[in-house]
């Protein structure tokens, strides 16, 4: 007997979707209301991370009267380089273990948890010097539980074949940016204004908020995000058709799709290579070569350009 595929309206095959999981069914802006669970917890990871971030470099190459290591610019780039190898690297175990062993939720909860106790440990560095190599150790665990899942879980929130992927994950990605600026801006000043253990410290209250409130909103997620033995493709997109539906799961696609990652990777490396410049060797030039300390029109000047730099991307991926 021949197959045959039902073909629904993108509406409908959401709705659908969430209905068959046991998602909350309430929208916002057409998309479901867990996106903005997600939205919130990965900005206020993303504002622990650039947070700290922003005070790594400082903080080593400080002088030991206004608190910091002061070590040589080089040792301080060597400890940030393998602190950023290390945070890309390590979602790579955490995704294997969410697939084979936690799911998604716990790996995402058990991140933010480690994640936490990282910064925790960072702002006793002042008690010992091992607090702040231990809190790097628990960040870069965490991290690994967290990032990848997160994300992941997005994509749970919509059927297979979706036309609102893209315009879901333009959402989430404000969250990064917005938690980003914010992170960047208020932890930046605390620490290098009120002191360092401030500022690693307000990018974990943060952290432990984002986890807090991932953790007791759980159950608009439904059945998503558990561990499950095998998943399941449903077409749904308003054009499908049976041709369509075998290439999804047709061997020669997926290599050819996987080749494509393969080389957009490759590209990528090299984009973040230069992007990272901006927690290390661009921060210390900052310190050392430019002046901060603006006044009059100039201040306001660049008060009202850096906003409008950080604002008007958010728009645009909104539109």
């Amino acid at each position: 007997m021949a197959s045959t595929i039902t073909t629904l309206d993108p509406e409908q095959a959401l709705d659908q979707h969430l209905a068959q999981n046991n998602v909350e069914p309430a929208k916002l802006f057409q998309h479901p209301a867990g996106l903005f669970i997600l939205f919130l917890t990965e900005m206020w990871e993303r504002f622990s991370y650039y947070g700290m971030r922003s005070l790594l470099t400082l903080f080593l190459v400080s002088e030991l009267a206004k608190g910091g290591w002061q070590w040589d610019r080089k040792d301080a780039l060597d400890l940030y380089a393998w602190y950023t190898g290390l945070v890309y690297l390590t979602p790579i175990v955490g995704g294997f273990i969410a697939d084979r062993l936690t799911g998604f939720r716990k790996a995402i909860v058990l991140g933010g948890i480690i994640m936490t106790l990282g910064h925790a440990s960072m702002a006793m560095e002042g008690f010992n010097e091992n607090f702040f190599y231990a809190g790097l150790f628990l960040m870069i665990t965490g991290n690994g539980l967290f990032k990848p899942n997160i994300s992941g879980m997005v994509g749970q929130l919509y059927p297979a074949i979706s036309d609102k992927k893209d315009s879901a994950y333009a959402i989430f990605y404000m969250g990064i940016n917005s938690g980003a600026f914010l992170g960047m801006l208020m932890c930046g000043y605390i620490g290098e204004k009120v002191g360092w253990h401030w500022g690693f410290g307000l990018a974990g209250i943060f952290m432990f908020f984002g986890t807090l409130q991932f953790y007791f909103a759980q159950r608009i997620f439904g059945k998503l995000g558990y561990k499950t033995e095998k998943s399941e493709v449903v077409v749904v997109a308003d054009n499908s058709t049976e041709g369509k539906a075998k290439a999804v799961s047709d061997k020669k696609v997926v290599n050819q799709r996987l080749w494509v990652i393969g080389v957009f990777s490759v590209f990528t490396i090299f984009f973040w290579m230069v992007f990272e410049q901006a927690g290390g060797s661009m921060t210390i030039f900052a310190k050392d070569y430019t002046l901060r300390n603006l006044t009059g029109s100039t201040a306001v000047t660049f008060k009202w350009v850096d906003a409008a730099l950080t604002i008007f991307p958010l728009i645009a991926v909104s539109i």
